[in-house]
């Protein structure tokens, strides 16, 4: 917990008033951090939802809108083992990571929170933050029932009021 910042919090609400505070790890993490809070000011992650939730494993979000809509964001760099950079962050139960393509530097606003642990993902991809408060949030998200036929999107849409600094 020491890689966290727990005077550097950011939290997710959801429509339906539920939430979840997360705290940044920007030592680690700069390039992503930096990306997510300016993200965050923009408002970008107004409306979007959880569109791809996979029980187990984790919960995807930030990046379409209710209507599976692609809202666009610039590519940042990769800030992951893989791609050179130190970021010894393990993708365990709460942690928060940046979802990307094969590509390693595509990540834009995409991102995802582990469900439970899945050591296959570190030092592939950037982790940045952990949750702090809210894990029964994630669990009842990681819960809803899903269209396996449609990428594992929700059903009853999981959507995003807003993403705040705190």
């Amino acid at each position: 917990m020491e890689q966290f910042n727990l005077n550097d919090l950011f939290e997710i609400e959801m429509n339906d008033g539920r939430k979840i505070t997360l705290a940044f790890a920007k030592d680690i993490a700069p390039i992503t951090v930096k990306n997510f809070k300016n993200l965050i000011e923009k408002k970008h992650f107004d409306g979007l939802i959880f569109h791809r939730v996979i029980k187990g494993f984790m919960i995807q979000g930030g990046g379409v809108d209710v209507n599976l809509k692609p809202r666009r964001s610039e590519e940042i760099k990769g800030e992951f083992a893989s791609n050179g950079i130190k970021n010894d962050i393990l993708h365990k139960r709460g942690v928060i990571s940046m979802a990307r393509t094969m590509v390693k530097d595509s990540a834009t606003s995409q991102f995802f929170i582990m469900h439970q642990d899945a050591p296959h993902l570190d030092g592939e991809y950037a982790a940045f933050g952990m949750v702090i408060e809210g894990m029964d949030v994630v669990d009842s998200i990681a819960n809803t029932r899903v269209n396996h036929y449609m990428g594992d999107v929700p059903y009853e849409p999981q959507i995003i009021k807003t993403i705040r600094l705190k």
